[in-house]
């Protein structure tokens, strides 16, 4: 079994980053640093309570003046790149809140974002005050360089996962889509993913408004259209009409549904928490034109206490002729995920067409191992 993340944070990655700080800083007291941070509950913390553990601890350890403490951590930022330097930007959130640092921070938060990312560390001064550092992103937004292009967007999702929540922003998203009107064509990829899921943490709130900048948006540049694409994802997956029609999905025509027939199998029909499944589809399309279709499968997962959610998967998505059979097979897996628990129970599996149930199947799902069934008591 892998490791978990926070595992990054350990007493070998704590010397040789204290290490490069005593070269810069004879003071530093790196014996004491390490003690500090790996106390008698660090085994206890999460990823992001030892980062911050890492921060509040620097703040102790480093100068107490935040200028002088700032020019330690520059000298050695080239060499401290990649996701566990994150303590870098947060330094910056959690000591440079300061009205006469803004300036100073807002420089440190774009030097450091290159190196690792400071999309976590900007949101406390969105929350203080969020038209001044809304024209902070849009600034950035024009940047020549693509991570401080990215910070500009990813900073202001409102649901960023792990990030603070933007509740302003989810009341009235029009602050952030000024910024994404700058960056709606940019030439990186990597900020371009960040537009679209803005876009669809947006979605989430105010479909309508997504809407409206999709058609807006829709075939000014093909950078442009892959944002949308992205971006209107759980509205594709919510099949609503609006959105499906300006993506070419195919309706029904009339009383006339898109397939004249269709199955959905699942197999072994009872399996242990922890196992597998195959599913089997067939589909027949209408006779006709050419039609573009979604195929997915969702599955009404238990919940603790008996309650169901579904989730669905894409299994096809392209333009087929009238007339076709189509045919697939995907394997299931039924393990616990750290985004997902499994409960004994029996769970529905729905086969569908544009968002639209045409099949379905049932599967029972047992207790797995001792182990399993000893986490759910």
């Amino acid at each position: 079994m892998s490791e978990p993340l926070k595992a990054v944070y350990n007493e070998e990655f704590l010397h040789q980053f204290s290490e490069r700080l005593h070269a810069v800083y004879d003071a530093f007291d790196t014996e004491g640093f390490i003690t500090a941070v790996i106390n008698n509950t660090w085994d206890e913390l999460a990823l992001k309570a030892r980062m911050r553990r890492i921060t509040e601890t620097l703040g102790r350890y480093l100068p107490s003046r935040y200028e002088a403490a700032l020019d330690i951590l520059f000298a050695i930022d080239e060499d401290c790149i990649g996701f566990p330097y994150l303590f870098f930007p947060d330094f910056v959130a959690v000591y440079g809140q300061a009205e006469e640092h803004w300036d100073l921070s807002m420089k440190a938060l774009e030097r450091f974002t290159v190196k690792s990312s400071a999309e976590f560390a900007v949101r406390p001064f969105l929350l203080r005050d969020p038209e001044r550092m809304m024209s902070q992103m849009a600034e950035w937004a024009k940047h020549p360089n693509e991570h401080v292009r990215r910070l500009a967007s990813e900073g202001c999702r409102p649901r960023l996962p792990w990030g603070e929540s933007l509740p302003m922003f989810k009341r009235d998203p029009i602050p952030v889509l000024r910024v994404l009107e700058l960056l709606k064509a940019d030439p990186s990829p990597y900020v371009r993913k960040s537009v679209a899921n803005n876009l669809n943490d947006i979605a989430k709130d105010h479909p309508a408004v997504v809407l409206e900048t999709a058609r807006r948006w829709k075939g000014l540049h093909p950078h442009t259209d892959w944002i949308v694409r992205h971006g209107c994802r759980t509205l594709i997956r919510k099949a609503d009409p609006a959105v499906m029609a300006l993506f070419g999905y195919a309706e029904p025509a009339g009383a006339a549904s898109l397939t004249t027939f269709a199955a959905l199998s699942a197999e072994p029909p009872v399996l242990p928490i922890g196992g597998s499944c195959e599913l089997r589809y067939e589909l027949r399309i209408r006779e006709g034109e050419p039609v573009r279709i979604r195929i997915e499968y969702g599955i009404d997962f238990v919940k603790a206490g008996g309650r169901t959610s579904r989730k669905s998967f894409l299994l096809s998505d392209k333009t087929v002729p009238g007339g076709a059979r189509l045919t697939g097979m995907r394997t299931h897996r039924w393990a616990d995920l750290t985004t997902r628990r499994h409960y004994q129970g029996e769970h529905r599996i729905a086969l569908l067409v544009n968002g639209r149930e045409t099949a379905y199947a049932v599967i029972e799902l047992e207790a797995g191992s001792k182990e399993q069934k000893d986490r759910r008591l």
